[in-house]
């Protein structure tokens, strides 16, 4: 059972759905027995408790003549449905090869997703047993970071307290 309730307080309108015990309104927040709620309708359909609080909102704010020549929820929905562009179609209709986005996909979600390159040198002291600071270079160097960045950034995360190094081998703090 779907009803379409209002506030005493701030004249807000809204639907419940089932019959609880009590309610609480969701713009003042002011809480009465659901037994105590004024009821505009009661039905079992929600499209139709919709279309009644739609109706009582335009009204309200003085467009019930153009919220009349609106189609139902249902019917808006549907059309909706039909009416949109595919993302291939859009694409193309943009100059982008859809075939090429989709293999780009393919590739970064086999590759693990875009991870930046200071993420990289992170993953590489969290991954690595033991880690030495040439270790953490050669596994950045083979997941696309220069030898010269994993090297700066580690330093910079040293200074900045996010890693330690005793040693020579380096976590994460």
């Amino acid at each position: 059972m779907y009803a379409v309730v209002g506030c005493s307080e701030c004249s807000a309108l809204w639907i419940l759905e089932g019959r609880p015990e009590t309610t609480e309104c969701p713009r003042c927040g002011s809480q009465r027995q659901f037994s105590k709620r004024r009821k505009f309708v009661t039905t079992e359909d929600e499209d139709h408790a919709r279309e009644v609080r739609s109706s009582m909102l335009a009204a309200r704010s003085g467009y019930g003549d153009a919220f009349a020549d609106l189609d139902s929820f249902s019917e808006m929905e549907a059309a909706t449905d039909e009416a949109v562009v595919s993302d291939d179609e859009y694409l193309d209709s943009v100059g982008v090869d859809p075939d090429a986005v989709a293999e780009a996909g393919e590739r970064a979600e086999s590759s693990g997703g875009s991870v930046s390159k200071k993420e990289r040198v992170r993953e590489a002291v969290r991954t690595l047993d033991q880690p030495t600071e040439d270790d953490i270079v050669a596994y950045c160097a083979e997941h696309g970071v220069s030898a010269d960045y994993a090297r700066r950034t580690l330093e910079k995360l040293a200074r900045t307290g996010e890693v330690s190094e005793s040693r020579g081998v380096y976590r994460l703090l």
